[in-house]
């Protein structure tokens, strides 16, 4: 489901806790994003501000994230106002998705300044915007809005704060009798017939079509008679829930009564900030979240958390930025998916010609028999019949000839053409294999762009163009700083020992042949494209091993299989021959475990990205 304004009253509940703590760092890990570092109150948080067009949304996380080696204009413009501030106020306006974080800092001349960072959560149109409240005044937003986007509201600097149009309906938290709840539902139905949960939606803010479906279930299942609502839809059957149709128009007292009454349930949570946040995962596969139990998902999987942030960051995990990383890595895909298929095709065409390689013997023969014929041959001649000796039945064959061309010239013709069909045998399997290994190291990067971050596509970018595959990028402006040294992923296993993921090829290289020690345990998947993993420690037991083995797994081809089998072998025997693709090595003294892949033991694994 969409984040509603009911959801947002319970973030805003939930980081009511930071009033009194000080942003002690500011980071912008992308374009749309923005990580505070929070200490204070006794506690070490940190909370993301996130104006994704898909999934907008703020909550403390205890993701990593990588940080660009410099820093965005708008990040800096933060930290000038805001690091090192004290949040003085955090509110929402109305039952909208927008929330005002107030901060108060000294400036450099020592004066006390009072900023606002404004966090609008509403889809495409989502922003992070940094105002004086005394004026109104812009100073920046994380994405502009020129008059060209909208004539309502200009997001530039310099411009006058406007707040989102409004939309003129209820707020449904302060609806505290039926005769109020009853002419919110009058003025939105306009004598228009309408299904329950459409009219919850139409006439309150902050509903979202889920929580409307939840309150028109509850009513149906207090035995409220709702016009459209099925007769199965009562507890212990299975509801239409969220396919339901027209689920409910609130006609007859006993309806309205109903609907009223289980409406009054879920804010009187509201009011008194008792949440249930939940994730319900249908037969389908489709995630929904909600701060309130959903009854009306009773065949859904459902799991529970200790808090909305909790919930969120379990909900949204890495699908922003996968979905950023699909968006940049597009390109990449196509081009790698052409070169694969352009060797698939070259193969084929190889094994043809290999095909017609094999017939040389026949070229030979031919050779001999002009040979053995000479003297029954006269220039001119365009074929010639003669008995195939080689042959045990002794047939007669017609072989082909020049008429230019002299009997001796012609059987020179026919052994020129054993030669040279006889030599390209050998530079046909060259190719062939050189083309199985362009195969397979495209394998491997279509696998490594599966889980690449958006640090880690520049790197693969990078590799392509040292391989002679893409052109180098000319871009004006100073080069961007390379790092010396790549992020890796740091695994703690669950024996506190130290385990180390590359997810590309440079990665690899890095940590295969310059960081791991000789003594340390190298682990890979058996004949499947995967990133290598080293275990930083001599001595380990059992869980660290199948946990490497687990992550070897997990960031490689066979992420969904069971039962992956996976080599691990002591760094000292990996080795990386001359002249291989990047990422290749070759190793010995393997042993080999199977293990499946567990995404929840995995992310339960502390987890750093550094250098």
């Amino acid at each position: 489901m969409a984040l509603d304004g009911i959801v947002t009253s319970a973030i805003a509940s939930e980081l009511k806790s930071l009033i009194g703590a000080r942003i002690h760092k500011i980071h912008q890990p992308n374009p749309r994003d923005l990580v505070l570092q929070i200490r204070g109150n006794g506690s070490q948080v940190k909370l993301l501000l996130s104006a994704n067009p898909t999934y907008p949304r703020v909550h403390l996380t205890q993701q990593s994230f990588v940080n660009p080696l410099e820093a965005p204009m708008f990040c800096m413009l933060m930290r000038k106002y805001c690091e090192g501030g004290v949040i003085e106020q955090l509110e929402q306006t109305g039952r909208e998705r927008v929330l005002h974080l107030s901060v108060r800092r000294r400036d450099e001349l020592g004066d006390v300044s009072l900023k606002t960072i404004v966090i609008e959560l509403m889809g495409r149109h989502s922003n992070i915007i940094l105002l004086d409240p005394h004026t109104g005044t812009i100073h920046d937003g994380i994405h502009h809005v020129t008059p060209t986007i909208s004539s309502y509201r200009v997001i530039m600097p310099g411009s006058t704060y406007l707040a989102p149009p409004d939309q003129h309906k209820a707020d449904p938290v302060t609806i505290s009798s039926q005769a109020a709840f009853q002419a919110a539902l009058d003025a939105a139905a306009q004598e228009e017939q309408r299904a329950a949960d459409k009219l919850l939606v139409a006439a309150f803010s902050g509903i979202s079509p889920l929580l409307a479906r939840e309150i028109a279930y509850r009513a149906a299942a207090k035995g409220g008679s709702l016009a459209g609502q099925p007769d199965d839809a009562r507890p212990g059957s299975e509801p239409t829930a969220i396919d339901q149709p027209e689920a409910a128009t609130a006609t007859g007292q006993a309806g309205h009564d109903a609907l009223w009454h289980s409406f009054d349930e879920i804010m009187q949570q509201v009011r008194s900030d008792s949440y249930t946040p939940v994730i319900a995962v249908n037969e389908d596969g489709k995630a929904y979240f909600s701060v309130t139990a959903l009854t009306h998902l009773q065949e859904a999987q459902q799991e529970h958390y200790a808090s909305v942030s909790a919930c969120l960051e379990a909900y949204y995990g890495d699908k922003a930025e996968r979905d950023t990383v699909k968006q940049r890595a597009g390109d990449l895909v196509r081009f790698v998916h052409n070169e694969k298929n352009k060797n698939i095709k070259k193969i084929d065409k190889l094994r043809q010609t290999l095909e017609e390689a094999k017939e040389a013997d026949k070229y030979r023969v031919m050779g001999e028999l002009l040979t053995a014929y000479m003297h029954q041959i006269e220039r001119g001649q365009s074929s010639i019949e003669v008995i195939n000796y080689y042959e045990e039945e002794q047939p007669l064959v017609s072989i082909a000839l020049d008429p230019q061309l002299t009997p001796s010239e012609n059987a020179q013709r026919y052994f020129k053409s054993y030669t040279k069909a006889k030599n390209s045998i050998l530079a046909v399997n060259e190719q062939i294999t050189a083309a199985e290994e362009d195969i397979r190291y495209f394998d491997s990067l279509l696998q490594q762009l599966e889980s690449a971050a958006l640090t880690d596509l520049e790197e693969i970018r990078e590799e392509l163009v040292e391989q002679g595959y893409l052109k180098a990028r000319h871009r004006k402006g100073p080069k961007k700083k390379k790092a010396a040294r790549p992020a890796l992923l740091h695994y703690t296993s669950s024996e506190g020992v130290a385990i180390l993921v590359g997810k590309n090829n440079t990665q690899n290289e890095y940590l295969t042949n310059r960081l791991a020690g000789t003594s340390d345990t190298w682990l890979h998947t058996k004949d499947i494209p995967g990133s290598h993993v080293v275990i930083r420690e001599t001595s380990f037991g059992n869980a660290t091993l199948e946990e490497a083995a687990m992550l070897a797994a997990y960031y490689s081809q066979a992420k969904s299989s069971s039962m992956v089998p996976v080599d691990y072998t002591m760094i000292r025997h990996v080795r990386k021959p001359n002249g291989s693709k990047p990422g290749y090595v070759i190793y010995d003294n393997q042993k080999t475990v199977f293990v499946t892949p567990d995404e929840q033991r995995i992310k339960a694994l502390p987890c750093q990205v550094k250098s």
